[in-house]
């Protein structure tokens, strides 16, 4: 499976409570300004209409932006009480802000929070709601048709006809986007099988064909419609004055579905569970010396840090209690110092839980004095601990929860088939697995782990249901932009997601989808 990146466009609807009140005779006359984080610099996306004498506005203007899954897309929300006929800002009078990512807002749909001032104190009691709404229409047709009374195009026995639909661009070309097996006969009828196509193909151009061996396919006819009906022979037209049609083309069934985008589960309310496994493992070094992957620099970072941030901080807005599990393996741990592929880096096997990315950072740099780093690489302890709670998932009536387990790990794996096996079985579940790797190591395991170019089989002989791997060496990004590494790892997620819930049948948890 590649790589799909989870674009389309959403609106946000803005309303707000209890404004601060600048204007001595009157209420405040507010206005919002929705700004974009652009290269650490806030670019304007657009204004509201500005609320005469009103605290408590519901803004009419709406804003249209494209969401990125695996980007972080920090969205500023500045409300000003309008006092001059001006398009700057500072002629304004400052009421409140609110700072936060698109994710965030997309995983709660409504997000009710309060206005901060520019000091980060409260705007008084202000309030702002935003509501997202995904705009895309990703309704699904499925039609069967009949024809009656179609031109025979053969010389022995009746035509063989199919039908083509094609849409029209915005150049104004027509473009092929289904064609029909052949309509079987169906007593003094032609029947087409069942066929799905996309609500916004619904204006169509039709040609009906009388299908021939040879390829030499006769035209019969064809029609421009929303749904039906009557097929026309051109050049039959021009010669008959009496020609009618070539034939009736009659819609018998008709049947529009949703189909689901990642973005309707996550406005559904679906939370997606994340779970990071660190490899310890001796040959990762000393973490006490510089040449150890485990070494954290003067800046405070080393690549497990990166990775673990790069993923994380786009993922922690998927999750409303930010609680995230993280283990290690791989190292012996402390009083007896037995070897552990399952062990919580904060020590509390009880409560794995750290808060948010940054707790897991603040955990791990906490635990790498008080273990012994050993061996081997062992992923399927991990990989079965995550398939455990996914596997209480599977009871779930609608996309209520996804699981992602993040490993970062700096060499050759040691069980092989037994992770193989894992992975194959996780494949049934609402699961997902990115595998950095860090440092220089041959990762050709890892690579064939990733069932892209080829079925994952368990050692048992069973294929992977579906491909749930995404590996990628970190090397490959030292030296480019922070994003790029999130963007490169999440980007199958999003369609990982989607494909899990439609094989088993599931809808948004929240019905107001509908």
């Amino acid at each position: 499976m590649g790589p799909q990146n989870c674009v389309t466009r959403v609106e946000l609807s803005v309303c707000c409570g209890n404004l601060l009140d600048r204007d001595v005779a009157s209420k405040s006359d507010p206005f919002l300004v929705l700004f974009h984080e652009v290269d650490s610099n806030w670019v304007e996306i657009g204004r509201t209409e500005t609320a005469v004498n009103n605290l408590n506005p519901v803004f009419g203007v709406k804003f249209k932006v494209d969401y990125h899954f695996e980007e972080v897309q920090k969205l500023k929300f500045a409300l000003f009480d309008e006092d001059k006929c001006s398009s700057q800002l500072y002629e304004h009078d400052f009421l409140g802000e609110y700072i936060c990512t698109l994710g965030v807002i997309v995983s709660n749909k409504k997000l009710h929070r309060s206005l901060t001032l520019a000091n980060g104190k409260p705007a008084g009691k202000g309030t702002i709601t935003i509501t997202a709404l995904e705009l895309s229409d990703n309704r699904l047709i499925t039609l069967t048709l009949y024809g009656r009374k179609l031109d025979k195009k053969d010389f022995f026995g009746k035509s063989d006809p199919y039908l083509e639909f094609h849409k029209q661009g915005d150049d104004g070309k027509w473009t092929l986007v289904h064609r029909t097996e052949v309509m079987i006969s169906c007593g003094i009828t032609e029947c087409s099988d069942l066929f799905v196509l996309p609500v916004c193909c619904l204006i169509l151009q039709v040609l009906c064909y009388d299908y021939d061996n040879d390829g030499s396919h006769d035209f019969i006819g064809e029609f421009q419609t929303t749904v039906e009906f009557e097929c026309i022979n051109p050049k039959k037209q021009k010669k008959k004055k009496s020609y009618k049609n070539s034939g009736i083309i009659i819609l018998k069934s008709c049947k529009v579905e949703r189909d689901y985008t990642f973005l309707d589960y996550i406005l559904g309310g679906c939370q997606i569970m994340f779970t990071v496994g660190i490899d310890f493992t001796a040959s990762n070094g000393n973490p006490r010396e510089p040449s150890s992957l485990h070494y954290i620099n003067p800046l405070g970072s080393n690549e497990y840090l990166s990775a673990i941030l790069a993923v994380g901080q786009i993922i922690q807005d998927y999750d409303t209690d930010k609680m995230f599990p993280a283990l290690g393996f791989g190292a012996q741990l402390p009083p007896d110092w037995k070897v552990s592929h399952e062990f919580a880096i904060n020590f509390d096997p009880t409560n794995p839980f750290c808060q948010g990315v940054e707790g897991i950072a603040q955990a791990y740099s906490a635990c790498l004095p008080h273990i012994r780093f050993y061996g081997p690489t062992n992923f399927s302890p991990i990989i079965t601990h995550v398939a455990r709670f996914a596997t209480q998932a599977l009871q779930q009536e609608t996309a209520a929860q996804y699981f992602t387990l993040l490993i970062i790990t700096d060499g050759v794996i040691s069980d092989m088939d037994e992770a193989r096996h894992a992975i194959v079985q996780a494949a049934k579940l609402p699961m997902s697995i990115i595998i950095i790797g860090v440092g220089n190591a041959d990762f050709a395991a890892m690579e064939f782990l990733d069932g892209d170019s080829s079925v994952l089989r368990s050692y048992t002989g069973e294929e992977a249901v579906r491909d749930i791997v995404q590996f990628v060496p970190f090397r490959d990004f030292r030296n480019a932009p922070k994003e790029t590494l999130a963007k490169s790892v999440l980007a199958e997620l999003p369609q990982q997601v989607t494909q899990y819930f439609k094989q088993r049948n599931l809808s948004p948890s929240n019905t107001a989808l509908e």
